[in-house]
């Protein structure tokens, strides 16, 4: 579980909530009537499903629900757990040859790295392993940019269509002037409704998850690149140091500081 993700829905809902309510301070249940509308949802939500539809094929729309699951979730592999399962297996490359690697494949949890491993193994030309891995790679971020791309159109479409409402609102309101005026109020705040749902749909929603997917692409790419260099690095039968000092240029300098004093405070002690 994403803990920021989780926190920062939970501190969002509260801030626009408790604000709702210290700035008209009305019961509960009055507030409730006041900001809960139901033609102004249907039309900015309602309004901006449909747009997208227009926009995107129904496939891609209906990978939403799946996509919307990554914000809220962590991957226990991370680039340094990477580095070292790519320096151990140099190591037994070039101890035992790439063929005693036959054995650690199916040992592997990510697919990515099982693939490449086996191309190693099989004895394709290191060109062109790099090629095969680097276009899944490139598919890959494809298929991320459509999630980035869903989210990015609709903190579009979700204010137009509040603005819309809000039009339509105001219509409604004016033709209403010539009579009972204690209902241009009433009209006029749930015209300002439609604009406030488009405007935290967008805001709130969908260009914080689009941002957040937009980071969970970077860590996947970076991830999948150090094992494409690793990979590469060991079917050449680079000498595991080399390996891991190659596969470290990929990290942050505190984590790369961090995980060297860690290497060599395990030497000290076996030595």
């Amino acid at each position: 579980m994403d803990i920021a993700s989780l926190a920062g829905v939970l501190f969002g809902m509260f801030c626009i909530g408790f604000g709702a309510f210290m700035t008209v301070n009305y019961s509960p249940e009055a507030l409730f009537r006041l900001f809960i509308n139901g033609p102004s949802i249907f039309i900015t939500l309602g309004g901006t499903v449909a747009s997208t539809l227009i926009h995107y094929p129904l496939p891609q729309v209906l990978s939403i629900i799946p996509i919307t699951k990554n914000i809220f979730t962590t991957t226990s592999e991370t680039p340094t757990q990477a580095i070292e399962i790519l320096v151990s297996l140099a190591e037994k490359a070039r101890r035992e040859g790439l063929l005693s690697l036959e054995s650690d494949v199916e040992m592997q949890e990510n697919d990515f790295l099982k693939k490449g491993i086996q191309l190693v193994i099989d004895g394709t030309d290191p060109e062109l392993v790099r090629e095969i891995m680097e276009i899944e790679l490139e598919y890959l971020e494809e298929r991320h940019k459509v999630g980035v791309g869903l989210y990015e159109a609709m903190s579009y479409y979700a204010p137009a269509f509040g603005m819309i409402g809000t039009l339509i609102g105001l219509i409604a309101m004016l033709d209403k002037l010539g009579g009972d005026v204690a209902l241009i109020g009433p009209m006029m705040a749930v015209a300002l409704v439609t604009t406030l749902y488009g405007s935290v749909f967008a805001n709130f929603i969908c260009l914080p998850i689009s941002g957040k997917l937009k980071v969970r692409s970077l860590e996947e790419m970076t991830l999948k690149q150090v094992m494409i260099q690793g990979i590469i690095c060991i079917q050449e039968g680079n000498n595991p140091r080399i390996v891991r000092q190659k596969l470290m240029s990929f990290l942050a300098p505190k984590l790369r500081r961090e995980l060297e004093a860690a290497e060599a405070a395990g030497e000290r002690r076996a030595a």
